[in-house]
């Protein structure tokens, strides 16, 4: 058995209450056997009356019944475990934030959630409760058998363990097939969905065919990985088949020679070959289940391989919360980043102090290192070494909810989920009110909410489909002004994309909000470093560049030169503690 899914069954105890009739019922739906096998001896060998059919129907009645409870019951109990570990699945993906989900394709996420965990219902509700009724049910039909017939009992105990020895030989090899084929699943599933949001950037370059035809292949190595383990599924089933044949063979000889020989009289022989079969069948049964639940159990190891969290150290169990609600200072200290799979640093020894209240830029080319230097601050990936100290505290320390808290975060790409404009602007605070909504739209000048057909209302389509860039965007910020507790303003290239009518509006929106807060910005347009008290040039994982920047429409202090404009692998000496050489 599965032990991780058995401890989350524990651990549910709704879950817990529906498994436990579940195998209840199995338990006395098998143990019903021999009582119907007695009657029913009894009645074909003349032993009962015919009003001992009233009783035997009783007892297949009650049979059927036990099996509908069972049915019923391993369902929820399936629905249960699949919500729990989905729900588990979906904490640990949003704990693990984009940085360390880069390691995952979405596709495969996708699949192992959705169709990978449905995989689950055949171990839950068909081998789970096999397996409680194959640890009972010969166990009891061995006992009836020794006080029915030596002989027969002797012949069922030697041959009875041939089904699970050749059951496990052949489970070895499913599972290993079976494996395989989840794998070929998710990397199928991961695929089509990295085609297909990338389409019109394929149909652009002329590049679509080309990915029919690898889709094509992975179809057919899909394909190919089912119909293995089919073909093994097939052959175990003739193997336990055979096995199950062939001791009941030799159980049915002996009796029917005895039985002519007259050293045996009609009762006992009809008892002994009705109850033989249900001897062997419990076993058969857990060996076919357990092939048919070989797929949910190999999406059960991928899901509890995301939920480890001894071996990823992006998830910190801070328990410290931080003091006072005002702005708050940013301190690196040589701080390194590697990335699995990367040969080089994402960052390299890098030490600087962000001060309360400061704006920052960040600037520097693509891959430089400025989105793992946010990703730091937000907490979703830990220094290789080094460590983020916030107002003091090491942030591994702090609670992740409570230090977000205190964050507003604006992506590059925003993701607006099909609901309302209303709930989109108020994901972050959801107890924020329709006033504070349009206040916080306001002041993200998202004047165009008002011209939709339903105001705030408007259901948008997932990712925003039905809106620009700009008004995706200024959306985005609303949502960062309807959090004011927060106290941290991290900004990934906001403008990037946008038109300059959008690009003015997203800068005077985020002028105003990042007034009297602690501001980090990854920049690339001038009209966003204008906003920065600071412009830190990032180049291949380190601090090349930290100068000090007069925003738009202030001057440098009296006596005081402005600074010139950063040029490649310039170097100024500002608060930036690392290292003192550019590259």
């Amino acid at each position: 058995m599965h032990k991780d899914l058995l401890a989350l069954m524990r651990a549910e105890r709704s879950v817990r209450r529906h498994l436990s009739v579940t195998m209840a019922a199995a338990i006395l739906a098998g143990l019903l056997v021999l009582l119907q096998a007695e009657l029913l001896a009894g009645v074909l060998s003349g032993r009962f009356t015919a009003a001992a059919l009233a009783v035997l129907a009783a007892v297949v009645g009650v049979r059927a019944l036990l099996a509908w409870a069972q049915g019923v019951f391993a369902g929820r109990t399936a629905t249960g475990v699949k919500s729990a570990l989905r729900r588990r699945l979906l904490e640990r993906l949003r704990d693990l934030g984009p940085a360390r989900l880069t390691a995952h394709r979405s596709g495969e996420l996708l699949t192992l959630a959705g169709r990978g965990l449905d995989g689950l219902d055949a171990y839950l509700t068909g081998y789970l409760p096999s397996i409680a009724v194959a640890a009972v049910v010969p166990v009891a039909v061995l006992v009836r058998l020794f006080a029915a017939d030596l002989g027969s009992a002797v012949i069922v105990l030697v041959t009875l363990p041939l089904i699970p020895v050749f059951g496990a030989l052949v489970g070895m090899t499913t599972k290993a097939v079976t494996e395989r084929q989840f794998l070929a699943l998710s990397r199928l599933g991961g695929h089509f969905l990295d085609v297909v949001r990338g389409l019109p950037t394929l149909r652009a370059f002329g590049r679509a065919r080309y990915q029919a035809t690898v889709i094509r292949q992975v179809a057919d190595a899909h394909r190919g990985a089912t119909m293995r383990t089919l073909r093994v599924a097939f052959l175990s089933s003739l193997v336990l088949e055979l096995c199950a044949s062939l001791s009941l063979a030799l159980v049915a000889v002996p009796i029917g020679l005895r039985l002519l020989g007259g050293s045996l009289d009609l009762t006992t022989a009809l008892l002994v070959l009705l109850l033989a079969p249900e001897a062997y069948l419990p076993l058969r049964a857990m060996g076919t289940r357990f092939h048919a639940s070989m797929e949910g159990v190999a999406a059960a190891d991928a899901a509890f391989a995301v939920l480890d969290r001894s071996s990823d150290p992006a998830v910190g169990e801070g328990r410290q919360a931080l003091a006072g609600s005002g702005a708050l200072e940013i301190r690196l200290e040589n701080v390194t980043v590697r990335y699995p799979g990367r040969d080089s640093a994402a960052l390299s020894d890098v030490s600087l102090t962000i001060g309360p209240r400061e704006r920052v830029a960040l600037v520097g080319e693509s891959g430089g290192g400025k989105s793992t230097l946010l990703h730091l601050i937000l907490g979703f990936v830990q220094p290789d070494s080094g460590r983020v100290l916030i107002d003091g505290v090491d942030l591994r320390d702090l609670s992740p909810a409570g230090w977000r808290a205190r964050l507003a975060f604006v992506a590059q790409r925003p993701h607006l989920f099909a609901t309302s404009v209303a709930d989109n602007i108020r994901l972050g605070t959801p107890s924020a009110s329709l006033d504070d909504v349009r206040r916080a739209a306001s002041a993200a000048h998202a004047d165009f909410v008002a011209a939709l057909p339903d105001g705030f209302d408007t259901v948008v389509g997932e990712r925003g489909a039905n809106l620009s860039a700009g008004q995706r965007q200024r959306i985005a910020l609303a949502r960062a002004f309807c959090r004011p507790g927060a106290s941290v303003l991290l900004l990934d290239e906001p403008t990037a994309r946008l038109d300059g009518r959008s690009e003015a509006a997203v800068v005077s929106g985020t002028s105003s909000l990042a007034r009297d807060r602690t501001a980090v910005i990854v920049a690339h347009r001038p009209a966003m470093i204008d906003l920065a008290d600071r412009v830190i040039r990032v180049h291949e994982g380190r601090v090349v560049s930290d100068t000090i920047h007069h925003p738009a429409g202030e001057g440098a202090p009296d006596g005081a030169p402005d600074d010139p404009p950063l040029g490649d692998g310039q170097v100024a000496v500002g608060r930036h503690e690392g290292s003192t050489g550019g590259e």
